[in-house]
């Protein structure tokens, strides 16, 4: 058994049958990437994963619980954290405040949007936010409002926002789309550094190969809908399905 896990997964809207009978499995403390052409049904998997769809059938269980109707709040604090194409940050606050928002809401249970208050733990709480930083490789950015940072650095941000929860399970959404080439080794360095000193678990959705093969454990790859193949790395790469779902060659 997976930490999360998919069993038997429909999700129709009218006539089009976005979702048939997917089956997925993602392994505690892996990294597991959801591949599949434009249209094969990655992004309505996603939703059903964070609970935002109710397939018409079928459950979506994380650590031995439904997550099918939860609201935001609530899955965050299941342990699951998400990071969506377009970075989601607070671009009229600096960097450093970004960052304290999360600490502060861990702490206190639920996102205050106002000016965090000054209280006895203030100064506990900007430490974390530094250290967090410094970790990111942002602290020269800590007075920076955010909405001038790159694209890049605003992924960086967004994604040492989520660590700050503690997440067990880290959802990320094509996390280098629209980046620069040099801002997507540098993404790919910073979740090979997570993965490697956190216990946590990943799930990629992604259309950049390079970003998966540089990452992933194992692969589950869509089409219309339904998986064709779940397996490691070097066994996906040249699969006869894969080429054929990809590139219209017959398997």
């Amino acid at each position: 058994m997976g930490i999360l896990e998919v069993k038997n997964v429909n999700k129709r809207f009218g006539g089009l049958q976005a979702l048939g009978d997917v089956n997925l499995s993602v392994e505690e403390n892996s990294v597991h990437a959801i591949i599949g052409p434009n249209g094969a049904g990655k992004s309505t998997l996603l939703n059903c994963l964070i609970g935002k769809l109710i397939p018409d059938t079928g459950s979506v269980m994380f650590d031995g619980q439904s997550v099918l109707g939860r609201k935001p709040y609530e899955i965050n604090q299941m342990g699951i954290s998400r990071v969506f194409q377009t970075p989601e940050i607070f671009g009229d606050l600096t960097v450093l405040e970004n960052m304290m928002i999360p600490i502060f809401a861990t702490r206190d249970g639920a996102f205050r949007m106002h000016a965090i208050e000054k209280t006895e733990n203030e100064k506990d709480i900007i430490g974390q936010a530094e250290q967090m930083l410094e970790n990111l490789n942002l602290a020269e950015q800590r007075h920076t409002k955010a909405a001038s940072m790159s694209r890049g650095n605003k992924r960086r941000l967004e994604i040492g926002m989520c660590l700050a929860q503690n997440p067990r399970l880290l959802l990320l959404d094509e996390p280098t789309a629209g980046m620069a080439r040099a801002d997507t080794n540098n993404t790919i360095d910073l979740l090979k550094q997570i993965s490697d000193e956190r216990d946590i678990t990943i799930a990629i959705i992604e259309h950049d190969m390079h970003v998966v093969f540089s990452l992933a454990e194992r692969i589950t790859v869509l089409a219309q809908g339904t998986p064709l193949v779940e397996d490691t790395p070097d066994k996906i790469k040249g699969h006869p399905k894969v080429r054929e779902a990809y590139l219209g060659e017959s398997a």
